[in-house]
C-alpha cells in the first residue's frame, strides 16, 4: 500500500480528504472503502471523543486511507495519545507562529528528534508491527498538516512554513476571514491579500496545500491554483444528500 506520505511526496499526486464529525466507525468504514486517501477524525469541533477515535481508525483498516485526527490544541499529550491510538497523522489547530509549528513537528517524533512519549500498546496493532519494531516502522511516515487561522499565522507565515517537517498547509477560510474581521467574505481584499500570502509560501517551501471543496468545480478550481489537497466534511455530504431526497418528494 501507498502512504499517506509518499502520496504527498510525489510532486504531482493530488490527494483526496474527508473530515469525519460524526463518530462512526460504520461510517468511516464506508469513506475509506470509497477509495479516498484519507479521512481525520475531528476532536475539535466533530462529536468524537478519544474511544471513538479508536473506532475510527481501526475502521480504516485493509484500505488505503489515512486516519488522521484533529486535537483540540498544539497539546503534545494529546498528540501521544491519538498516535497512540494508531493515527497515521495530525491535524494542528491555531498555529500563530515558527514556534508553534516547531512544537507540532516535534511533537510527532521520539527523542532525540522530538518530544514524544514512548507506549504505542494500540497502535503497534494498527501499523501490524511490534512494539519494539513500532518507531521504525513509522519513522518517516506520519504526517503533519498545519492549519492557518489567524492573522498572526499570516503575518509569520514565512516563518512558519521554513519550519522543517511541515506535510500540509491548510489556510482554514472560515476562521481566517473570521480573523481578519471579514467573517465569511471570501472576496474581500482583505481575505484575498492574506490568502495569497499564504498560498506564496507555502509553494516557496513545496509544500503542499489544502482546502475544502464539496463540490468537482470547486476542487479543479484550488488544483488551477497549486492546490494538491481537497477536503470534504461527512455530516454535510450527508444532510446534502438527504435534503435532495426531500426535494424529490416536494419538500419545501
Amino acid at each position: 500500500m501507498t502512504s499517506l506520505k509518499s502520496k504527498l511526496n510525489a510532486p504531482d499526486r493530488r490527494v483526496s480528504m474527508v473530515l469525519c464529525t460524526i463518530p462512526s466507525a460504520l461510517v468511516t468504514q464506508a469513506i475509506a472503502a470509497s477509495g479516498v486517501d484519507s479521512i481525520v477524525v475531528d476532536l475539535e469541533h466533530g462529536a468524537a471523543d478519544y474511544a471513538s477515535a479508536h473506532a475510527m481508525i481501526a475502521a480504516t483498516a485493509g484500505s488505503e486511507c489515512a486516519p488522521l485526527v484533529r486535537v483540540t490544541e498544539n497539546d503534545p499529550a494529546q498528540v501521544k495519545r491519538v498516535l497512540d491510538l494508531g493515527a497515521e497523522g495530525i491535524v494542528f489547530p491555531l498555529i500563530r507562529n515558527a514556534e508553534d509549528a516547531e512544537k507540532a513537528v516535534a511533537s510527532l517524533r521520539y527523542p532525540p528528534d522530538g518530544i514524544r512519549g514512548f507506549g504505542p500498546f494500540v497502535a503497534q496493532s494498527r501499523w501490524q508491527t511490534s512494539l519494539a519494531d513500532y518507531p521504525a516502522k513509522i519513522a518517516g511516515e506520519l504526517v503533519s498538516c498545519l492549519l492557518v487561522e489567524t492573522a498572526d499565522a499570516v503575518e509569520n507565515i514565512e516563518e512558519i512554513c521554513a519550519v522543517p517537517g511541515i506535510d500540509i498547509l491548510i489556510p482554514a477560510q472560515f476562521d481566517l476571514s473570521t480573523d481578519l474581521g471579514v467573517m465569511g467574505q471570501f472576496d474581500h481584499p482583505t481575505f484575498k491579500a492574506a490568502l495569497a500570502k499564504v498560498e506564496a509560501a507555502a509553494k516557496s517551501q513545496g509544500i503542499p496545500l489544502g482546502n475544502v471543496a464539496l463540490a468537482e468545480p470547486q476542487a479543479q478550481a484550488l488544483f488551477s491554483r497549486g492546490y494538491r489537497v481537497v477536503a470534504g466534511f461527512d455530516l454535510i455530504w450527508l444532510n446534502e444528500k438527504a435534503a435532495d431526497m426531500a426535494r424529490w418528494c416536494g419538500a419545501d
